[in-house]
């Protein structure tokens, strides 16, 4: 087996890509600024953004068999299984023909975690993680007029407050294995942005 590894990287890593793409877990608390920065960085460095929200609801507006079944346990408050959402992020990496991809807004806990890396044997490169004030972001979210239900101070502060119970154990996870890249995200967009290059910027010429 050895020597079809060393025969695959010989060859530019083709095969080991193909098996293996390079996927980047992006965190940050509602209104921290993920998908701006998430689109900056598809536009320069040419990854592929998913977001496990978006593609729920595409399943569910499918009409598909598991999307109704989506659907129903929400409609129940209902937490999705892990492996659905696993699955819709494993066949659009398939799919898509890129190797390099940005998850954003998962995994949301501990068991989302586990069930991705042992559904799809894939360990993150690292976790970009946009740390930012709940202040900040709560200003944010009130200011962005986007008619979103949830944008009210109520709904706002019980986000924060699940995303810090679900998602920080996640973060030290992978911070004790020296994958967290923390990125201080209360700053404007352009300033964020060079720290977001900075980390993508060497490994993306490497790549090449």
């Amino acid at each position: 087996m050895g020597t079809v590894v060393e025969a695959a990287k010989k060859d530019g890593n083709g095969s080991i890509l193909e098996k293996k793409p390079t996927v980047i877990f992006v965190l940050g608390g509602p209104g921290s600024g993920k998908g701006t920065q998430c689109a900056n960085i598809v536009q320069n460095f040419g990854y592929t953004h998913l977001s496990a929200g978006d593609l729920l609801r595409a399943e569910i507006k499918s009409g598909s068999e598991n999307g109704t079944m989506i659907q129903n346990m929400i409609k129940e408050g209902k937490i999705v299984p892990s492996e659905v959402t696993i699955k819709l992020l494993q066949r659009a990496i398939q799919e898509c023909g890129n190797d390099k991809f940005l998850i954003d807004g998962f995994p949301r806990n501990e068991e989302n975690r586990a069930a991705f890396e042992n559904v799809t044997g894939i360990e993150p490169a690292f976790v970009l993680y946009f740390d930012c004030p709940e202040e900040e972001m709560e200003r944010r979210l009130l200011n962005r007029n986007q008619g979103r239900d949830d944008d009210n101070i109520e709904t706002i502060r019980k986000r924060f407050k699940v995303f810090l119970e679900s998602s920080l154990p996640v973060i030290n996870y992978y911070d004790a294995k020296q994958k967290v890249r923390k990125i201080d995200a209360a700053r404007p967009i352009e300033e964020v942005f060079e720290s977001v290059k900075a980390i993508f910027g060497p490994k993306n010429e490497k790549a090449d």
